[in-house]
């Protein structure tokens, strides 16, 4: 089989696997290794202390996995609607609302490894990242023509937006890559920009991850201070606002119906009070299979109530505006 042909064949199973796009790119060093080292020095990493220790791989992506020379670049839609908010209920992010997607995509990932592996025999390896470890994912599927990186530091698909999981394969396997996806379709829009509750984004492609609700809910541990607390809305679980703006999104995220994933969009709102007096051992029944466990029950109780005081708040705003 020519490389051509084990390329063609990698696509083809990939699709069927239930991955929406795939793209081959190679692992030369990234060209952005100065902004990443100066974004990290400005603190905007916030408590997130891993991305120091990656930042060396992150730039030289060849060094992950010793002796691949290739990236298989993935995306798989996560894309979900919502009927009308409950009251009293605080909002979860779209790709919260199933399984956890790094144990759900697991099966499908090492599937098409294994294939990959046996498409190169002998000595070929494959192994499969999914947010995790130090793989720069949205660049690699930029630079495997998957989308462009938008001014929100999402990848955005011209034909499906940016509601989807990445996933990588690194692998020796001997295949041509594919053409990068050079231009920047975002043009003078800042909808994403000027949504964000929290002006988490100094510049455009840069977040301040400090000030980001999603950062905030989701990976810090400390308190939020007034200021941002009261930005934050009743999002007590990641947010969306800047992709659900984005006219690509708008136009072309579609629903995905996905058994894998298990996408349910019930959850998109969760009862405050419940998870305010719910225990530690009732927590973890209820959550434990979805990515919320990620803050822990703690970590959700503080998400809860401060969404409370919002909500709150807003009511009393609302309550003053029709008098």
């Amino acid at each position: 089989m020519t490389p051509l042909k084990r390329a063609e064949a990698v696509k083809q199973r990939a699709v069927q696997l239930g991955f929406d796009t795939v793209g081959i790119t190679d692992l030369r060093p990234t060209p952005h290794r100065s902004e990443l080292r100066a974004w990290l020095r400005s603190g905007m990493a916030g408590t997130m202390r891993y991305l120091h220790r990656q930042e060396g791989r992150r730039a030289e992506p060849a060094t992950v996995l010793p002796g691949a020379h290739r990236a298989i670049a993935l995306t798989r839609s996560y894309f979900n609607s919502e009927g009308n908010q409950p009251g009293g209920s605080g909002r979860v992010a779209k790709y919260a609302r199933g399984r956890d997607y790094h144990e759900s995509l697991r099966k499908p990932l090492q599937e098409l490894s294994d294939y990959v592996e046996f498409l190169g025999g002998g000595d070929t390896v494959a192994r499969f990242y999914v947010d995790a470890g130090p793989v720069p994912e949205r660049e690699l599927a930029q630079r495997a023509g998957l989308g462009w990186i938008g001014k929100n530091t999402m990848l955005i698909s011209p034909t499906r937006g940016s509601f989807s999981f990445l996933a990588t394969i690194l692998t020796n396997l001997d295949v041509p890559i594919d053409e990068p996806f050079e231009t920047d379709r975002c043009g003078s829009c800042t909808r994403c920009l000027d949504a964000c509750p929290t002006d988490a984004f100094p510049r455009e492609r840069v977040l301040d991850s400090q000030r980001c609700i999603s950062y905030l809910t989701i990976e810090y541990r400390g308190d939020v201070t007034a200021e941002l607390q009261e930005l934050m809305g009743n999002w007590i679980f990641g947010c969306d606002v800047c992709q659900d703006v984005c006219p690509w999104n708008t136009k072309f995220a579609s629903v995905a119906n996905d058994h894998v994933l298990q996408l349910d969009p019930s959850r998109a709102f969760v009862d405050l009070a419940m998870l305010i007096t719910t225990s530690d051992a009732e927590f973890l029944d209820r959550y434990a299979w979805t990515p919320i466990e990620r803050p822990g029950a703690v970590g959700m109780r503080r998400n809860a109530k401060i969404a409370v005081e919002n909500l709150r708040r807003e009511a009393k705003w609302q309550t003053f505006q029709t008098q």
